[in-house]
């Protein structure tokens, strides 16, 4: 019987390998899907993982569309995570959310052609980001699911434990709040870059007025937990140029490492040091002028990060 077993197992390999070979085809969909969900590249990739075990385990038999099961999976893994998350959480989902800067996808920033940058579809901004974060759990899965990867509805009320038309009510209420929440962009990345760049001149040479100048009266600056230490960690958010001004002086010795980069498809910055990142910084930009300054420096965070894109 043990012989029997072993050389079943042996004639399974070739099926099972054919498998992981379909699985790999639907990776970068499911590792997108998990990315906006949880707004963690490396808690993405868990989730993959774990949805490769659950397929490995249940094999392929009767699912007529594996993309679909694969993505549909991979979301009720994120839900739990979720759900998880805000078990944890001592404080409301909203509360302190300000302060919140999720894992940035880096590229290097295109030299001649940046309208080419419209076909990377794994692009998802860290603005849209910071607002899904804010959404209920089942809210943005549905939103995640439906607006962003076109599932249907009557696929995500099972996962969500709803009927399809309050799951259609779940998607509604979210993209009411994204859309009155996410700020407007400006499109151009060659207009972002020059406002960017003026800001980071700015920066460097300690020139407060024209530090103002470039940013919108009304911009907002948001730092993750252990960002700046001196003077706006104590603050989760601060508002207005003058203020988002007084504490870029805090930390103008980072615009001096700082190179102009793609962060989420849009232009920002990263300040690297003996091959460390230091700092990575998203920018939004609309009308000319700076609304507002993504900061993650956390440590631990910025240690996992690649880099690697940024030399390509």
């Amino acid at each position: 019987m043990q012989g029997e077993s072993h050389a079943s197992a042996a004639r399974d390999v070739p099926g099972r390998e054919r498998l992981a070979e379909r699985f790999e085809e639907h990776r970068g969909q499911l590792q997108a899907v998990a990315y906006r969900m949880l707004g963690s590249l490396a808690e993405a990739e868990d989730a993959v993982q774990e949805a490769w075990l659950r397929l490995d385990r249940s094999g392929a038999d009767g699912v007529d569309n594996l993309g679909a099961w694969l993505t549909t999976v991979t979301g009720r893994i994120c839900l739990d995570h979720l759900r998880s998350r805000t078990a944890r959480r001592e404080q409301p989902m909203t509360e302190g959310f300000d302060s919140f800067v999720p894992d940035p996808v880096l590229r290097a920033l295109p030299p001649t052609d940046p309208e080419q940058e419209a076909l990377h579809t794994d692009s998802v901004g860290i603005a849209l980001l910071v607002v899904l974060e804010t959404l209920e759990p089942a809210e943005r899965l549905a939103f995640v699911l439906h607006d962003m990867f076109a599932v249907p509805f009557d696929a995500i009320a099972p996962v969500v434990e709803r009927s399809p038309a309050a799951t259609r009510q779940l998607a509604a209420r979210a993209r009411r709040r994204v859309r009155d929440a996410t700020p407007a962009t400006e499109p151009d990345l060659g207009r972002q870059r020059r406002v960017v760049e003026a800001f980071l001149a700015a920066s460097r040479a300690g020139d407060f007025e024209a530090l103002v100048s470039v940013l919108h009266p009304d911009v907002v600056l948001r730092a993750d937990a252990g960002a700046l230490a001196e003077g706006i960690a104590a603050s989760k958010v601060v508002r207005g140029a003058r203020k988002v001004a007084t504490g870029a002086f805090h930390f103008r010795h980072l615009a001096g490492l700082a190179r102009v980069v793609l962060v989420n498809g849009a232009v920002g910055t990263v300040a690297v040091s003996e091959g460390r990142p230091r700092s990575v910084t998203c920018v939004t930009v609309a009308d000319g002028l700076v609304t507002g300054l993504y900061i993650l420096s956390d440590p631990e965070r910025l240690a996992r990060l690649d880099l690697s894109a940024l030399d390509a």
